[in-house]
């Protein structure tokens, strides 16, 4: 084996075998793949293999497409047959509801070139006579997936790997790694068959890596602990059933093709055809995590003990559906380990706090996604970011100081029971939770909320009825106007027209200071940096141009600043910042701190035409009259203020877009501060308002958010920011970005949709028949009476007055770009002097 290597990727199923043929195709040398076992002995090789689409993720569906092309080419390039039937999928829907979740799914696909078909029952029927018809409401089929061998696949991605020069190692282990400041020494193990059994030999040796990716499935754990970094992968048991062959079946297939794979969502199933009988894949509920303090040494190629009554339901479904089946007996079946994470999405992308690390873990569907896994993260680590924006993947979407073992299985047996549950886009998953809570939650609790989760801290979404039952929320998701929205309605109407007080505290808020501060995010950031007591808005970009992460900055001192971004990236943002904090130091020699401080800091945001009134009601100042005037606290500025006992830090911003502060106050002091506000507003009729309103406001402002307008995948000019990047200065990204220029444009939609539905920001825009774009967020517009949305178009057709169309529930819908900032344009509210 080599002792020096270009990339060392740990873990020899499909999915690394994809990274190292993508690795390789991308131009790197010297590739080494090692499996402790035979390939293909993880999951890999007791996976149903399906090629699903369906993903409510845009960069998933990317995966998922790319996969499902890819693995066509494989016999041509490797002269192995991969085993790819493409027989179809074929989805089918119960209810009404349900054919809502296919068509909001369907505008996902349609924006990323995904072919699909809308079948009847009749239509069902008539081409699949087998397939019991009538309870259901119709279906979606896709026409150009199927089923694939997993082993078969593996084989021809490892043979297609060596190919193109990397080197396949079995038998070893991986026992340790440590980072030299410019390499990783890897630390392996020869591995021996004794007994049955893999055991470790006394042969040892020690690997260079430039790089190092991991993709060790259900060993995910052990991989994590001898990295001292927490992921939240941890196995599930999944059981699926083969039958003896189906008469009916055997003479259907006489004069007829094979069925395609199908999926009653509703009965919470996948069957597919085997030799003549079915295949019976369940997502039950009460399936076990597996493995959460790591894998057995006696656990190679193994199986589980069958629990065939946890999924007695699932199986008299399929005889319900397809009635042939009922008399066939079972001939095989299996109950194995497959990795999950806490939304069913895996863990790709740089590990947290290392360098040249990659993880590729957590793969729940991991023959569907194996192909554009490797794919995309030979283009992170090759060319240091991909075509797509992948941080909805991103290790660091969950948090690493608080997560637990614990909220980790609990979370992925939840995923894997909720993979046919309705996706509904408003929902919000009931495990763990609530865990990390602000002091005033039993509060508003108590008022009527109803609570998302952001990074696990819960956040109210709006305010319910305060007699509601606790399973309000649960019957309040709809895929169109669901119950909460009359609330949602209420809350935007009053900060528009009085004043309502938001709970930001998941806000992520880092303290960065020292000699080198003002160096380091000059250089870090796209933006001019702000005066001592003033704010900016600013981006750090990635090394594409592209947009990394979005900052509101306050300058505290000359070397001191104060870093507010989006809550639900705390440990992504972390990371980033820390790691270019390190380079800067590494590079001038100058000191710089980076501290994260987001739970120490709470944060209510109170916003409104009357919102000045209730802070006079608090504000201890010698002129509290004038002490909130612009004279002395103007738009986009920061003061230290007083409200009651409480000492805060004021920001004046508005995520709303209406005359309002950010209150950053001591967590501790929380409870006081909350009453004190309560009290204060009564007679000014103050509202609370929940994060939804809050969305709907900032469109109508044409903020972008990062997460949905703002991403890797465009630059903030493509953004259409160019007030926020001051190209008169150097910064992070600058050339790459000025070098990709204009590909498309954001810009702000007035939507005449349906009467009983908004968009939800993932739909296509269309002009005439031509799909010109998509919808990044979606909602409703109090100012305007009608539907919202923001999005990426062409350019030329990033112009006031465009007429387009939106595809929604299969009809496309008026919509019109508007100027920016439709509500306010001139900023005349956010201003406004008292």
């Amino acid at each position: 084996m080599k002792s020096h290597v270009k990339a060392l990727v740990v873990g020899g199923g499909a999915v690394g075998a994809s990274i190292a043929y993508h690795l390789a195709k991308a131009g790197w040398q010297d590739v080494v793949l090692l499996e402790r076992d035979e390939l293909t002995s993880g999951s890999t090789w007791h996976a149903a293999g399906l090629l699903p689409y369906f993903n409510m993720s845009y960069a998933t569906t990317h995966i998922h497409d790319y996969s499902i092309k890819y693995y066509k080419t494989l016999e041509e390039e490797t002269g192995l047959n991969a085993g790819f039937s493409v027989v179809g999928n074929l989805r089918m829907a119960q209810s009404q509801e349900r054919m809502d979740e296919y068509m909001l799914y369907a505008s996902t696909a349609e924006t990323v070139g995904v072919p699909y078909e809308w079948m009847t029952p009749g239509q069902i029927k008539e081409r699949w006579p087998l397939v019991h018809t009538d309870d259901l409401v119709g279906a979606i089929y896709h026409p150009t997936d199927g089923y694939i061998n997993p082993a078969d696949v593996t084989m021809a991605m490892a043979k297609g790997a060596r190919q193109r020069g990397v080197t396949i190692e079995r038998k070893w282990q991986v026992d340790g790694y440590e980072w030299t400041g410019n390499a990783w020494r890897v630390t392996l193990t020869k591995m021996a068959e004794k007994g049955g059994n893999l055991v470790p030999t006394d042969e040892q040796m020690v690997v260079e890596a430039e790089h190092v990716v991991t993709a060790t499935g259900n060993h995910a754990q052990r991989t994590a602990k001898l990295l001292g970094i927490k992921t939240p992968a941890i196995p599930v048991e999944h059981q699926f059933i083969v039958t003896e062959p189906d008469p009916a079946l055997v003479e259907y297939r006489k004069t007829n093709g094979e069925h395609p794979v199908l999926r009653d969502a509703d009965a919470k199933w996948y069957v597919r055809e085997e030799r003549g009988g079915w295949i019976l894949g369940p997502y039950e509920r009460n399936a076990p995590a597996r493995f959460e303090y790591g894998v057995p040494d006696s656990f190679r190629a193994d199986l589980f003990p069958l629990d065939l009554e946890r999924i007695e339901e699932e199986y008299m479904s399929m005889i319900h559906r397809i009635p042939s089946s009922e008399t066939v007996g079972l001939k095989d079946d299996y109950n194995g380990p497959i990795c999950y994470t806490p939304d069913g999405n895996p863990l790709l992308g740089p590990a947290p706090g290392l360098r040249n690390m990659w993880l590729a873990e957590g793969f729940s569907f991991g023959i569907t996604a194996a192909g554009g896994a490797g794919y995309y993260l030979a283009q992170l680590m090759v060319e240091g970011e991909a075509e797509i924006d992948m941080a909805s993947l991103d290790p660091k979407r969950y948090g690493q100081d608080w997560m637990t073992t614990e909220y980790a299985a609990r979370k992925n047996e939840e995923a894997y029971e909720h993979v046919y549950i309705l996706h509904h886009p408003d929902e919000e998953r009931e495990a763990c939770r609530p865990l990390r809570t602000g002091p005033v939650y039993n509060q508003q609790k108590a008022l009527g909320a109803q609570f998302g989760c952001v990074n696990g801290f819960e956040r109210p979404n709006y305010y319910g009825p305060t007699d509601a039952a606790d399973n309000f929320d649960f019957e309040a998701r709809s895929f169109r106007r669901g119950g909460w929205w009359q609330y949602a309605v209420e809350e935007a109407k009053a900060i528009r027209e009085g004043v309502g007080l938001v709970d930001a505290t998941a806000f992520a808020k880092h303290r960065v200071y020292g000699p080198g501060a003002t160096a380091f995010l000059d250089h870090f950031t796209c933006n001019k940096l702000p005066k001592v007591g003033r704010i900016n808005l600013t981006y750090a970009l990635t090394d594409a141009g592209t947009t990394r992460t979005e900052y509101t900055i306050v300058r505290k001192g000359e070397t001191e600043y104060y870093l507010v971004s989006a809550g639900a990236w705390q440990a992504y943002d972390h990371d980033y910042l820390m790691k270019a904090a390190e380079d800067f130091m590494a590079e001038t020699g100058q000191m710089v701190v980076v501290q994260d401080v987001t739970t120490q800091w709470g944060v209510f945001a109170i916003a409104g035409p009357k919102s000045r009134d209730v802070l006079k009601e608090l504000i201890k100042d010698p002129e509290p009259e004038t002490a909130l005037s612009n004279k002395r606290f103007p738009w986009l500025s920061a003061r230290d203020i007083e409200l009651g006992m409480c000492p805060v830090h004021a920001i004046r911003v508005a995520y709303t877009g209406e005359l309002g502060w950010e209150l950053h106050h001591p967590i501790e002091m929380q409870s006081y501060l909350w009453d004190q506000l309560m009290a204060a507003g009564e007679k000014h009729r103050l509202k609370l308002v929940g994060a939804r309103a809050q969305n709907w406001l900032r469109q109508e402002k044409s903020y972008r958010a990062f997460g949905n307008e703002l991403g890797r995948d465009a630059t903030p000019l493509e953004a259409d920011l160019p007030r926020f990047v001051d190209l008169s200065k150097e910064f992070h990204g600058k050339a790459a970005m000025k070098e990709t220029g204009i590909r498309s444009k954001c810009v702000t939609l007035l939507i005449d949709g349906p009467e009983d539905a908004d968009p939800w920001g993932r739909e296509a825009l269309y002009l005439g028949d031509e799909k010109i774009g998509r919808l990044t967020s979606g909602g409703y517009s109090v100012a305007f009476g009608k539907s919202i949305g923001m999005g990426y178009v062409r350019p030329d057709l990033a112009v006031p007055g465009t007429k387009l169309k939106v595809r929604m529930f299969r009809e496309l819908y008026d919509a019109e770009v508007t100027e920016d900032s439709p509500y306010d344009p001139k900023n005349a509210t956010i201003r406004a002097d008292g």
